[in-house]
């Protein structure tokens, strides 16, 4: 990476994001709304925020939380109306922040007009807006589907239509139909309806759901067997990074984003080669801004199955931060700093320690460690107060999640309810569910968290722990998570050419205790020096890293061992500068 920045707003900003369900009720309804996210921007700046991420508030049935989208221009109206996503688009330009939307164009809703007519006959002008295809037969006449194809939410990935004797194809809930990118008409009306319609009302850009899975494999093949006790198959070598992906992102880029100045940050699962996801976030090609690497996210999932929670050690999180660090270094492309979002559990519960007397000291570390990663920094609401995963005593039946109840079902019909392992599901997914990031935010001790006074509460449950972690408790402590990750984020910014734009090179990244890595740029240098676990550590730094100064850390002092050797405490993040005024 050259000594000369790049500074782009997208790059150094901070970005802060929002699902609109759970973040703040303003009328009493127990559900979030575009008002209640206005009432709070004022926290929002004052944490250090550039960039608002919103999350789909679209019109839609709601069978997937707004990922399924009934009206591409219509708010959900319980969240609110166009006016008040002008309005919050007008509050946040007043206050110095920008705002971006999801854009959700994989697929739409079964109550999208588009969708009305597309399944309304064969003859129609919008049945090639979708995916449609004839049913296969078995040798004794059972009708199948066209193939094999597993949806990300359990079952097959097709949803067969009596009325022309065909079968769509819906990657997630049979209620979302993937739209059919191959069709011209279909791709100008997403870029009219889903970018312009905002894009010309002031939003700053987009978030792009499944960005490299518009294009399909137009054999349509059964996908390799990898769980033979089930017929459907995981098939993403089929759907994912398709033979036209980057031309349509080019042209996506072409006949709208070029005319606006907008960041795109797209999802980019199954792609684990950097030289392929280099093809998508070169600056000169344009054709995302960056994306999310999900590698991080993705530790503990089970090979077969996302639920199927796997014990894991700190190298292999080393090895991932290291790869996605390093891979943009000598190139025109960017990357992301991010550990939490609205698919994950929470970042504390997942890889580090929720215990009482650890979870603050855990939510410190592992701010130091994500505000001094290079890329552009992402904060996911309630990250920076340290809430954490769901308690492990509550039952299914607290549960919302579509992808999570389903596989519960999934596996309890499997196994015929085997206590054992119905067991291990659960566990799975009180660590990895999507509900652990879904829950209301907790602003402060009063019933339901402070996030609705509806008498009867939230529209999911409100942590056990919310009278403990909260943002008022937190505001005035000096000592709080919160105001460690406001810090942090404005010693980020103060030395952002260092920890926003430079170089990575992580130390002995075999060891199973702790993660020491090193940021430079020109003549500045920071190591970061972590901790993950309950236990002190020997920290044994570069021996060419002299002159390191203290700068930074969570127990907010540092402490030297026997004999002077420094040694980490608990879950101890550190954080030393050398060289330049670095």
């Amino acid at each position: 990476m050259a000594d000369n920045l790049d500074r782009v707003w997208w790059k150094d900003g901070v970005v802060y994001q929002i699902y609109p369900a759970s973040f703040k009720d303003s009328n009493g309804d127990g559900l979030g709304d575009i008002p209640g996210i206005i009432s709070k921007l004022d926290y929002i700046r004052d944490l250090g925020v550039d960039i608002v991420w919103v999350s789909p508030m679209f019109n839609s049935p709601q069978i997937d939380m707004g990922y399924d989208v009934s009206n591409y221009e219509e708010v959900y109206p319980p969240y609110g109306t166009v006016k008040d996503m002008e309005d919050l688009i007008e509050a946040c330009h007043k206050r110095g922040m920008r705002l971006v939307l999801d854009l959700v164009v994989n697929h739409t809703s079964d109550q999208h007009a588009w969708f009305k007519e597309s399944r309304s006959s064969k003859n129609n002008p919008k049945r090639d807006w979708y995916i449609w295809k004839p049913p296969r037969y078995a040798e004794d006449g059972t009708r199948l589907p066209p193939t094999n194809w597993r949806s990300y939410f359990s079952g097959t990935a097709w949803e067969y239509d009596e009325h022309t004797n065909e079968y769509y194809l819906h990657l997630f809930a049979k209620e979302m139909p993937d739209l059919n990118w191959e069709n011209e008409e279909c791709r100008k009306a997403i870029y009219d309806s889903a970018m312009c319609f905002w894009l010309d009302k002031g939003v700053d850009g987009f978030r792009v759901d499944c960005v490299n899975m518009y294009s399909k494999s137009t054999d349509f093949l059964d996908a390799p067997i990898v769980d033979s006790r089930f017929y459907e198959q995981p098939a993403w070598c089929y759907y994912a990074n398709g033979p036209r992906m980057h031309e349509f992102l080019r042209e996506m880029n072409e006949k709208v984003l070029n005319r606006y100045d907008a960041m795109t940050v797209g999802e980019l699962p199954h792609t684990p080669d950097p030289k392929r996801v280099l093809n998508y976030v070169g600056r000169k090609d344009k054709q995302l801004s960056m994306v999310f690497q999900f590698d991080i996210v993705d530790i503990g999932q089970g090979g077969t199955h996302k639920y199927h929670f796997e014990e894991w050690k700190l190298p292999v999180l080393k090895k991932i931060v290291d790869k996605w660090q390093r891979f943009i270094e000598g190139t025109d492309g960017w990357t992301t700093s991010f550990c939490e979002n609205h698919d994950q559990g929470r970042s504390i519960s997942r890889f580090a320690s929720d215990a009482p007397e650890y979870r603050v000291l855990s939510g410190k570390m592992l701010s130091l460690m994500m505000c001094s990663l290079t890329g552009t920094l992402f904060v996911y609401q309630g990250q920076e107060i340290g809430m954490i995963n769901v308690p492990k005593d509550w039952p299914i039946d607290y549960y919302k999640d579509i992808e999570s109840v389903n596989f519960y079902k999934l596996m309890a019909a499997k196994t015929n309810n085997d206590p054992e392992e119905m067991a291990y599901v659960m566990r799975s997914l009180q660590t990895l569910s999507r509900d652990n990031a879904r829950i209301p935010m907790q602003w402060d001790d009063s019933p339901y968290a402070g996030f609705t006074e509806r008498q009867e509460g939230a529209w999911a449950h409100v942590h056990d722990l919310y009278p403990e972690i909260n943002v008022a408790k937190q505001l005035d402590d000096p000592n709080s998570t919160l105001n460690f990750w406001r810090d942090m984020i404005r010693f980020r910014k103060e030395h952002s050419e260092v920890l926003v734009h430079g170089t990575f090179e992580a130390y002995d990244i075999d060891n199973e205790k702790t993660f020491v890595f090193v940021k430079r740029f020109g003549g500045k240098r920071v190591v970061v020096a972590l901790n993950f676990s309950s236990e002190e550590q020997e920290l044994v730094l570069p021996e060419h890293e002299k002159g390191l100064k203290f700068m930074v850390g969570n127990y907010g002092n540092e402490e030297e061992g026997e004999g002077g050797m420094r040694r980490l405490r608990p879950w101890e993040g550190r954080l030393y500068v050398a060289g330049g005024d670095a």
